[in-house]
């Protein structure tokens, strides 16, 4: 396996570090003032289209789409290292257009979307005129096994009747977000995994109802959000069902395995910059009539936490090469491991630099509490750490 970057890879590099430098890590502030100020929070603060309309400019736009015309044409090894960049901020991988959920979405869409609804639906998401989310997680059954899923997607004549309640549907709040991605049960009489179908539900469609948003850890993500919503016979047209009846599984694997390592990916970039956070923090501060940086607890910190950071970046590295070399089939088990590996590597290095900058760790002056958060959302969302080390075990005791 060949890890090196290509020349157009570290071009890619170098312009997205400089961008970062110069655009987005002094918007961060201006983003917060920005909602702060604003009458509401379910608004889009002017900077991010800004930011957005920069990044158009400077070609810096839809990276993320492999074996597509529509994108930069980068392979998942070669986008690896340009995502854990947009890591490192959360609100970078929106300004490139290349934020979750919509990157799952349009990945859907472009593999198994129709004409009519790539039209429709996938050029605006990837021109960032609009924005989506992915209705999948319920309530009310165990959501890690997605055959409990109980919202129904019933024929009737030229249109689907959809009724149920999904909630943590990120992407919602958002004032931009047009359209739904929704998985629910098609037909509950065919073999267990060729039951559920997706299919696109414009958010504006009657008997589509925002119940409310609902915050992680006190954030509200706003204008994001992850909301609680209910279909009460929602009736959009049969030509919205994608890939046809009983595809459900079969899109949610190719979704989520991209969507996966993409996680991964941003959250090395997370775990990079709580790093550099904590070593400028400790050479600055004094404690016990020394720097921090010479106790030998926080020198012990600091390389556990590269020492991480690097295992996780080659396991990610690898599950990327495999998928661009063999297929996300055959790569389920290094997007497992990895899935597992990334969000409990970053909690910990993410942790400790709080525990280095002390009361200011937990505090909104700096990006490292609501980082924390984010990675610990991540041993849940894409599937528990629960869900993927039985897959891994299963796949160890077949001999796969």
């Amino acid at each position: 396996m060949d890890f090196a970057f290509s020349d157009r890879v570290k071009e890619y590099q170098e312009r997205l570090l400089r961008f970062m430098e110069e655009v987005v890590y002094p918007a961060e502030r201006i983003y917060v003032e920005q909602l702060r100020d604003s009458p509401t929070r379910w608004v889009v603060p002017p900077v991010m289209e800004e930011m957005k309309a920069k990044a158009k400019e400077a070609g810096l736009w839809n990276l993320f789409l492999p074996d597509s015309d529509k994108g930069a044409g980068l392979k998942n090894l070669e986008y690896a290292p340009l995502c854990e960049i947009m890591g490192r901020s959360p609100i970078a991988p929106e300004v490139f257009n290349c934020s979750a959920p919509d990157t799952g979405n349009m990945e859907v869409l472009e593999r198994y979307g129709t004409e009519e609804q790539k039209e429709k639906w996938l050029i605006p998401l990837l021109n960032g005129e609009i924005r989506s989310c992915f209705s999948m997680t319920e309530p009310d059954v165990a959501s890690s096994d997605a055959t409990n899923i109980q919202t129904t997607i019933r024929r009737d004549g030229d249109e689907y009747v959809i009724n149920g309640r999904k909630w943590w549907s990120s992407g919602a709040g958002d004032p931009r977000c047009k359209v739904a991605i929704v998985m629910g049960k098609s037909n509950p009489d065919a073999p267990k995994h060729q039951q559920h179908s997706m299919i696109i539900v414009p958010l504006d469609t009657p008997g589509v109802r925002i119940e409310r948003m609902l915050p992680v850890f006190g954030y509200d993500d706003a204008p994001h959000g992850h909301a609680e919503i209910t279909y009460d016979n929602v009736r959009v047209p049969a030509s919205n069902i994608i890939w046809g009846e009983g595809k459900g599984f079969a899109i949610a694997q190719g979704r989520l395995g991209p969507g996966r390592i993409h996680h991964c990916m941003r959250l090395i970039g997370a775990a990079e910059r709580a790093l550099e956070l904590m070593v400028r923090r400790v050479k600055e501060r004094v404690a016990f009539g020394k720097p921090l940086s010479e106790q030998g607890v926080i020198r012990e910190w600091i390389a556990d936490s590269r020492i991480e950071i690097e295992q996780a970046r080659l396991l990610t590295l690898k599950a990327a090469y495999m998928m661009d070399t063999v297929g996300n089939k055959v790569a389920k088990k290094e997007i497992a491991m990895i899935k597992v590996v990334a969000p409990n590597m970053a909690l910990k290095v993410i942790d400790r630099a709080i525990q280095a900058f002390g009361a200011a760790g937990v505090s909104e002056d700096f990006p490292l509490a609501f980082m924390w958060t984010n990675a610990r959302t991540l041993r849940l969302a894409d599937g528990p750490d629960e869900v993927h080390r039985r897959a891994i075990a299963r796949l160890e005791l077949s001999g796969e």
